[in-house]
């Protein structure tokens, strides 16, 4: 290949990760040309309403998708939590890059933790998964509807339409936000999306080729990781329109998942964690699925 065409949604942060993916492949294959493709997706430019009204995370991608089929772009840069977890037979995730910071960010001009919010502040997200943990935290707090880029949210609370949002740390830090963070929810108390913070790349699956120059971005232990919270997910057929939270992580050689399934109107949750050895990444994930369902998951899903 002369030139591998990266087809990327027009957002700042999405451009931030594929020019990063750019780089490394342009100082790993010197003597091919990499461009990008930006284009916009409905998961882009409908904001008016949920993503779960409009038919889920899949609309990042769908346009992506369809720019490969026709051959106007060669492989496509997601992050990882935004992507289905099955995807159309003609596709493949050919790379995981390392992970970034998993956990979710409290972000607030007048306030330095949660639990310093007064009585009914106004917290933003549109996540089903932190509205969920929120209101096991703080039942009292108004969950508004938060969309659009990382830019545009923190816009929206500088002018006041808010008294606190949550977003994801990696987005913050990728874009020179990190100072924003006023605190880290991170696990085991608060578990992020499956596979938050991990970018992916994909490809036409007979795309053999692109797929081995592709190898140079894989990190293997943050592939498994997301491997079994993405597993877990698919167990119980989890979406945007379901609160569910997913993290792995190493611990003396085993892997270990904490898993979570909420209630966003509610705030009840439903929490369950394993291990079992690095190399069953998908088994370990359909164990704790089964123990959330077993705990009574069932009501949320």
């Amino acid at each position: 290949m002369k030139l591998i065409r990266i087809a990327t949604r027009k957002s700042p942060l999405a451009l931030w990760q594929t020019e990063h993916v750019a780089a490394l492949l342009r100082a790993a294959h010197p003597g091919i040309e990499v461009g990008l493709v930006p284009m916009s997706t409905r998961g882009d430019d409908v904001l008016d309403r949920s993503l779960a009204a409009i038919g889920g995370k899949g609309l990042f991608l769908k346009e992506l998708e369809l720019a490969m089929l026709r051959r106007e772009a060669d492989c496509a840069v997601h992050s990882l939590k935004d992507v289905p977890m099955e995807l159309d037979a003609p596709f493949a995730l050919s790379a995981v890059l390392e992970r970034a910071d998993p956990a979710d960010a409290f972000i607030s001009n007048l306030y330095p933790s949660l639990d310093a919010l007064p009585q009914g502040a106004r917290v933003g997200t549109s996540s089903l998964r932190r509205q969920a943990q929120l209101r096991a935290r703080r039942p009292d707090l108004q969950l508004l509807d938060l969309r659009g880029n990382v830019n545009t949210r923190l816009a929206k609370l500088d002018a006041g339409d808010y008294e606190a949002i949550v977003l994801a740390c990696a987005g913050l830090d990728r874009l020179g936000f990190e100072q924003r963070i006023r605190v880290r929810l991170a696990a085991p108390d608060w578990l992020p999306a499956p596979a938050q913070g991990a970018i992916a790349v994909e490809c036409r699956a007979e795309d053999r080729e692109l797929q081995s120059l592709l190898t140079v971005l894989e990190h293997g232990p943050t592939r498994t990781c997301v491997e079994a919270e993405r597993a877990m997910n698919r167990a119980l057929h989890g979406s945007c329109h379901v609160p569910v939270a997913a993290y792995a992580q190493f611990r003396l050689g085993r892997l270990h998942l904490d898993g979570l399934v909420g209630s966003a109107s509610d705030g009840r949750l439903v929490r369950a964690q394993d291990e079992a050895a690095s190399d069953a990444p998908e088994a370990l994930g359909q164990a704790v699925a089964r123990e959330l369902l077993a705990q009574g998951a069932g009501d949320f899903l």
